[in-house]
């Protein structure tokens, strides 16, 4: 879900902000992730809190494609959310007020993505891709804009749209 579906950036943009009295430049986290910013370490410790995820922005036409991606297709959510206890209410409560079409038998929560299996998992981190059984799609994220992999990349839902689609 995370960088795919919900974005974690502009929370912690906030966040660092806070703590540190200014806001990192694209420039400074591109490549990385905003806690992996010299001495931004702790601000990792976040995920734990309750509510964290609650409210994190979509990514845009998220929304739209999945629902059309739904109507022809057995499609599930499944998210690594049990790293993150609190994650788990907080992550299906997003899904009920953002994706409310999905039901929820279709929505796994679990610690290790390899658990599913499928013709297509689109996810942001090359790791899961590597450990899935079907065809991995890389969704591109802050963190892993710079790195190298022979999966298929999608900046953005529209052109995941175009894959599946060929609109």
């Amino acid at each position: 879900m995370d960088e795919v579906l919900a974005n974690n950036y502009p929370k912690f943009l906030d966040l660092y902000e806070k703590v540190f009295g200014r806001r990192p430049s694209e420039d400074e986290y591109m490549g990385g992730k905003i806690y992996d910013l010299p001495g931004a370490n702790d601000l990792r410790k976040s995920l734990h809190n309750p509510g964290w995820f609650a409210d994190l922005p979509v990514i845009d036409n998220a929304p739209k494609i999945v629902a059309k991606l739904y109507e022809k297709h057995e499609v599930f959510i499944v998210s690594s959310a049990t790293e993150f206890k609190h994650s788990m209410f907080d992550k299906m409560e997003w899904l009920e007020q953002h994706f409310p079409f999905i039901s929820h038998k279709r929505i796994v929560f679990c610690g290790d993505k390899s658990i599913a299996h499928g013709d297509y998992l689109i996810d942001d981190k090359p790791k899961n891709l590597s450990a899935f059984s079907g065809e991995g799609l890389l969704f591109t994220a802050p963190d892993n804009v710079n790195l190298q992999t022979d999966f298929p990349r999608f900046d953005n839902w529209l052109q995941l749209d175009d894959f599946f689609f060929g609109d």
